[in-house]
Order: C-alpha cells, then sequence, then structure tokens
C-alpha cells in the first residue's frame, strides 16, 4: 500500500505500508465489531433517494465508506460528521452529475449509484465500478431490473440509464441468478418508481434486510426484504430520519476465525447471532468452542483442529466473503478439507500461492480447493490480492510460526476498521511498517 505524505511533487512522496506480524500468540480479550461494510456501501448510495437528512449511526470508517462519501459530495451532498462512527448525510441539494471516474473505479460498490440516481432524477451516468478483482461480476441481472421498470440502458466504460417520461414504472423482476447487488441497486430504482417492483429470486442477506429497513424508515414501501420475493410498492418521496447499521458479520467471522487459528478465547461483542449461525456451526465441527449470548459470542479454541468441508452458498449458507478465512483454519487441521466455492469461480482462490509461502498443503482444481492439513505454518513475506484474502492471510500470520510481512494492505483496509488496532487489543503481536518507496525499491535489487 502507498501512502502518500507529501503534497509537494518536487519531494519523494511515498511509504509503503506492511503489516508485520509475529505469530504464536493465542488471542484473549473482546473484541467490538463495527458496522457491516456491505450494508454500508448501499446505505450511503441509497441516501440520494432521501428529500432531507439522514442521520446514520455505526459506519464502518474504512476506505469505501471515505470514497463514496467523496463521491456523494462531488455531486452536492452536505456531510456532516459526529465522532469516528455517526454521519448526517443531506443530499436534498444533490445534482445528477457523473461522479469521478477515478473514484467509482476505485470501488466496486459504486454501481448502487446507478439504482439511486436513476431513482432518484430518472437518469444515471456511472462508469464501471472497480474493486477487488476475483473474476467476473457482471451487472447484467442490475440492467435486466433497470430495464423491465422502463429505462433505457447502455453500457461500456460508463453505464447510461434513462428512465422513459424521467420516472421509472414498477414491473416484475425475475433474476436468473441470486445476485445480492442486483437486489439492492433494483430495491433502490424501485422505491421512488410509479407503481410496484416484484423481486422474484431476490438475495436473502442481512444487508439487504438492512438496506430495505433504511429506505423504509425515510418512507418507503418495502416488505418481503430477508425472502426470496421482495415488493417494493413506489413512493413519492423518502424523508430524513435516524439509522443504526447492523454489525459486520464477516468481520465478526473473521475475528472467529482468527481465534480458531490462533488459539485463545475471544468475546465478539455487537453481533447478531442469527446471523452468524452459518460460521458457527463449521467452527463447531472443527472442535472450536462457541457460546452465543444475546449481542455476543465467546469464542474459544484449546484443542486440535478437525477436518470439515466447506461450500459457499448465498446466505444463509456459508458466505464466500469467509471462504478464504476458514481455508487457512482448515489448513492447521488434522485430515483432508475440501472448500468448494459457490458463488464466485476459482480465481477467488488466488490468493492460495501466498498460503503456500507459508506451508499450507493446498491443491486447487476448479472451484474445488483440497487441504491436507498441517502442524503449524511458517512465516513469510505475502501480499493480499483482495479484501477477504488479505483477512485470511493476516489471520495465517497470526497462527505461523515466525514472522509475517503482508503487503498490499490497501485492500485490507477496504472493509475492516482499524484490524491492527484490535487485534493488538487481545494479545496480537502486529505493527505497522511505514517503508519509503525509495527504500523498497533498493530492498527488491539483487
Amino acid at each position: 500500500m502507498l501512502r502518500k505524505v507529501s503534497d509537494d511533487a518536487t519531494k519523494e512522496g511515498y511509504i509503503l505500508i506492511k503489516y508485520i506480524v509475529q505469530g504464536g500468540t493465542k488471542l484473549s480479550g473482546s473484541v467490538t465489531i463495527s458496522g457491516a461494510k456491505n450494508a454500508a456501501v448501499a446505505i450511503l448510495p441509497a441516501t440520494l433517494l432521501v428529500s432531507g437528512p439522514c442521520r446514520i449511526e455505526n459506519v464502518p470508517d474504512i476506505s469505501d465508506v471515505r470514497l463514496l462519501l467523496e463521491i456523494l459530495r462531488d455531486m452536492g451532498a452536505e456531510i456532516r460528521r459526529y465522532g469516528r462512527n455517526t454521519l448526517e448525510i443531506d443530499c436534498s441539494r444533490a445534482r445528477n452529475a457523473t461522479a469521478p471516474i477515478e473514484l467509482v473505479r476505485r470501488i466496486r460498490a459504486s454501481y448502487y449509484l446507478i439504482g439511486a440516481e436513476l431513482g432518484r432524477f430518472g437518469h444515471a451516468h456511472v462508469a464501471m465500478p472497480g474493486g477487488c478483482n476475483f473474476g467476473v461480476r457482471p451487472i447484467d441481472q442490475h440492467v435486466k431490473g433497470f430495464r423491465a421498470m422502463g429505462a433505457e440502458v447502455t453500457e461500456g466504460n460508463l453505464v447510461q440509464a434513462v428512465a422513459k417520461g424521467g420516472r421509472l414504472t414498477g414491473a416484475p423482476v425475475y433474476l436468473d441468478m441470486v445476485s445480492v447487488g442486483a437486489t439492492m441497486n433494483i430495491m433502490m430504482a424501485a422505491a421512488l418508481a410509479d407503481g410496484t417492483t416484484t423481486i422474484e429470486n431476490a438475495a436473502k442477506e442481512p444487508h439487504i434486510v438492512d438496506l430495505a429497513n433504511f429506505l423504509n424508515s425515510m418512507g418507503a414501501d418495502i416488505k418481503g426484504a430477508g425472502t426470496d420475493s421482495i415488493r417494493i410498492r413506489g413512493v413519492e418521496k423518502l424523508t430524513g430520519g435516524t439509522y443504526c447499521i447492523i454489525p459486520d458479520q464477516i468481520e465478526a467471522g473473521t475475528y472467529m476465525a482468527a481465534v480458531a487459528a490462533a488459539g485463545g478465547r475471544l468475546l465478539i461483542r455487537n453481533v447478531i447471532p442469527k446471523h452468524m449461525d452459518c460460521i458457527s456451526a463449521k467452527l463447531t465441527e472443527m472442535g472450536v468452542t462457541v457460546e452465543e449470548e444475546d449481542d455476543t459470542l465467546l469464542v474459544t479454541r484449546s484443542q486440535p483442529l478437525q477436518r470439515t468441508n466447506v461450500k459457499t452458498q448465498p446466505y444463509p449458507g456459508f458466505p464466500t466473503d469467509m471462504q478464504p478465512q476458514i481455508a487457512v483454519v482448515l489448513s492447521l487441521a488434522q485430515g483432508t478439507s475440501l472448500v468448494t466455492e459457490g458463488v464466485y469461480g476459482a480465481n477467488r482462490f488466488k490468493y492460495m500461492d501466498e498460503l503456500r509461502r507459508m506451508g499450507a498443503q493446498v491443491q486447487v482444481d476448479g472451484r474445488v480447493a483440497v487441504i491436507e492439513g498441517v502442524d503449524h505454518l511458517n512465516g513469510a513475506p505475502v501480499q493480499a490480492c483482495d479484501l477477504r484474502a488479505g483477512a485470511a492471510l493476516v489471520i495465517a500470520g497470526l497462527a505461523a510460526q515466525g514472522v509475517t510481512q503482508l503487503s498490499q494492505v490497501q485492500f485490507i483496509e477496504r472493509g475492516y476498521e482499524d484490524l491492527v488496532g484490535k487485534l493488538r487489543a487481545v494479545g496480537a503481536d502486529i505493527r505497522v511498517e511505514e517503508i519509503p518507496e525509495s527504500r523498497e525499491a533498493e530492498a527488491h535489487i539483487g
């Protein structure tokens, strides 16, 4: 990760950011989970639909959120911050300007601007999004929904969508495949449409329910979120209000995997245990103890890990965003485990090359990874290739013998608030190292 430290172009103004992890320390204490990244990156664009100030609490302080706020400001939104995790956003005076391409291409969730702009203004112009690259993630199902509601859509480097007559018309939409992004984008576009829209074969993830709850709290009429059939009756306008984002299921799962791999006893606060069932079940199969209370999970690992098989699926199945983290845990389990990627393609396994550098015994065949458990991993220089892979390599470093140097950590900071600080607070030996770019280049010579 390169961080700019000077605006003077005549000076060496960049430093390289790495995580340095000394493995072998068990985790102990408690960690508080931040707001859900996958909910926040949809709710923030959805504020464009609201004619009044929205006070949003439990917003994670992550780079994806900061990018979206920069885009909204560029569009004319008024944004105030109260503490680290509360925002007031007023898009009453927002204009339908094309968001800066250099920002949009740095974040996958920028595609939610299409549905929000189309619903609010009747037309949208958004560059194709960026974000983590772990396979083809088309927006064809999003486009199918927009067209069903009467929009003319052209695709290229820029997605342009125009509602006939200036306003979308409610319509039935059947998704050919379960798509979280399409479900949320169509829901936003339909909130202010003329008439009723139904989404069949809708995704059911917790952050879809959270988006629906946010919109409903602002005056929308959405029913069925969390089931495979969602009905959105368009309303004339949405007004302001206050909303609190749900805890992050994947962040909580990441800390559960960390204590499973490194050992110890960790109290995980601010969770919705029901959202964690799919993860808790697999860890329990492996010999990890998970004790549930109202909004906490107590996770303990004090015995050898046992093999199991995991297949990622849409919610309520095991989440694809937890696949790399659970694979690290399985690499330390006794016996042979299979991990099947049921949501994305084989590119989701790119991180396996880095895990092998640390001594993992892994073979990948298409969408299936065969993991032969080893006694221990070894610290090594590795690099993150995407958000969740980066978190997985941090976990591997915590469990490994020796020192792990992790680069490309900008991927991790897209989705985890203060990961290093939270881990240090529960006993992990992890720190951030800043290296001048020129010194890093010298280190690679020869």
